[in-house]
C-alpha cells in the first residue's frame, strides 16, 4: 500500500468514466477477467458489450487501468463520513450499520456497459481471494442515475455479481446522493442524453476501502486487480 495525499479536489483523480448508452440494465459478463468492453450507445442490454471477449478494445472514454500498482493511503485526506440511502429491499441503509467489517465502495449506475460491470466483477474475484475472511467484508454499489435506479433494480442488479453485495440508490429527490458524492468527492453528470430515460452518466471511477470503523483508508484506482484490492483489505482486516 502506497502512502501519498491525494489532490484536494480527488475527484480529478479519480478519471471521469464516460459509460455507453443503454436502456436497459444489463446482466453480468459471463467472464471473470477485469477486462472493460467497448463502450458505445445502444438500446439493447449491456451484456452484449459488457461480456466481449477479453479480446475486445476498451473503451476510448475509459480511464487508463493501474492494474499492479498499489492502493493510496487516503486517510489523511479529507474524505468519507456516514451517509443513508436506500438499499434493495427498500429499506433505509446506514454506512455506520457496517462497522466492524471492511468495505469495499464504489459508485455507478445500472445501465453501464462496461466501467462498473468491470468493478464489481473484481469485487467479486476479491472476495474469493478472501476465502474465510471475505465474511469481514461488505461491498456496496451506489448508484449515482437514481432517476432509473430504483431500489428493486438496484438490488437485483448488484446480486446478479454476488449474493452478499449491497445497492443503494436515493428516494428522496436525489438530497442523499448529493451527500454521499460531496463526502467522497465524486463527480456525475448526464451526457449524451437521446431521451427521460436514454442518455450516459459520466462518473468517477475507482475504489474507496474503509476500514472497521467505517474510515476511508485506501483508494484503488480503476483497473487494480482482486489479488491487489484483497492485499490492501488484509491489511485493514488486521488492524
Amino acid at each position: 500500500m502506497k502512502t501519498k495525499l491525494l489532490p484536494s479536489l480527488t475527484a480529478a483523480a479519480l478519471a471521469l468514466s464516460a459509460c455507453g448508452q443503454q436502456n436497459t440494465p444489463p446482466s453480468p459478463p459471463q467472464s471473470s477477467a477485469p477486462v472493460p468492453a467497448a463502450s458505445a450507445p445502444a438500446d439493447t442490454p449491456a451484456a452484449s458489450t459488457a461480456g466481449a471477449s477479453a479480446s475486445a478494445p476498451a473503451s476510448a472514454s475509459a480511464p487508463a487501468t493501474a492494474a499492479g500498482k498499489p492502493g493510496v493511503d487516503i486517510r489523511k485526506d479529507n474524505l468519507g463520513g456516514d451517509f443513508t440511502l436506500t438499499d434493495g429491499t427498500g429499506k433505509p441503509f446506514a454506512m455506520s450499520s457496517l462497522k466492524g467489517k471492511a468495505v469495499i465502495l464504489s459508485f455507478g449506475y445500472t445501465h453501464c456497459p462496461d466501467i462498473c460491470p468491470t468493478e464489481l466483477l473484481t469485487y467479486k474475484d476479491t472476495l474469493a481471494q478472501l476465502g474465510e475472511q471475505a465474511k469481514d467484508v461488505a461491498v456496496v454499489f451506489v448508484s449515482v442515475d437514481p432517476e432509473r435506479d430504483t431500489p428493486e433494480l438496484i438490488g437485483q442488479y448488484v446480486k446478479q455479481f454476488h449474493p452478499d453485495f449491497i445497492g443503494l440508490t436515493d428516494t428522496q429527490g436525489g438530497n442523499d446522493i448529493a451527500l454521499a458524492k460531496q463526502l467522497y468527492k465524486i463527480i456525475s453528470a448526464k451526457s449524451e442524453v437521446k431521451s427521460e430515460k436514454l442518455y450516459n452518466v459520466d462518473h468517477s471511477s475507482g475504489t474507496y476501502l474503509l476500514d472497521k470503523q467505517g474510515n476511508a483508508a485506501i483508494f484503488e484506482p480503476f483497473g487494480a486487480e482482486a489479488p491487489q484490492i484483497a492485499e490492501d483489505i488484509r491489511k485493514l482486516l488486521a488492524e
